[in-house]
């Protein structure tokens, strides 16, 4: 089974690439499924904090905080979004044979997600000159700041726009598909 990670700091396009690796995957014929690591975080948040599940009203203070803040450290269970997304992939991997893993963030993440499957392929997307809007805490927190840290992509695509992302997500597969 293959397993892109896409990560990139906050509104550089990882949901939108990851849909874009998905359908060129399926022009391949393969039965790709995009997943989140925070999956169980934005459950949370749509079932017990009342959001509405509006992307443009995302509650990032509530993501970062419960993720980072009490899961992680408060919690001391590291690795807990991981463990779910490994348990979510084993059961998926019954209707689906690629997974697109679209929000990665942090270095503990690509590097255990590297050692649980085989064949895993890592994507940073970036976007020069632009303002995600975030307030000053977020910006700083580690899911907006580790990312930068990591060196060992495969590949590092820049979102100049949407045209250009949708290109790189068929090269990007075609080069895959042709080896690597």
């Amino acid at each position: 089974m293959k397993v892109y990670v896409i990560g990139g700091l906050a509104k550089t396009g990882k949901t939108t690439f990851g849909e874009y690796l998905r359908e060129e995957l399926k022009d391949f014929g393969y039965k790709p499924c995009v997943i989140r690591i925070t999956e169980p975080l934005y459950s949370y948040a749509r079932n017990y904090f009342n959001w509405d599940g509006n992307e443009n009203d995302k509650p990032r203070e509530f993501l970062q905080k419960m993720g980072i803040e009490v899961i992680r450290e408060k919690m001391g269970k590291k690795d807990f979004l991981l463990n779910r997304l490994y348990e979510d992939i084993e059961i998926l991997s019954n209707f689906f044979d690629v997974f697109i893993i679209a929000d990665a963030r942090l270095i503990h993440e690509f590097e255990d997600i590297k050692l649980h499957f085989e064949d895993v392929v890592t994507i940073k997307l970036e976007r020069k000159n632009f303002d995600p809007e975030l307030t000053e805490e977020e910006a700083k927190h580690i899911t907006e700041k580790e990312i930068d840290e990591y060196q060992h992509f495969d590949y590092v695509i820049e979102n100049r726009n949407l045209e250009d992302l949708k290109t790189a997500a068929m090269e990007l597969i075609r080069n895959e598909e042709n080896g690597g």
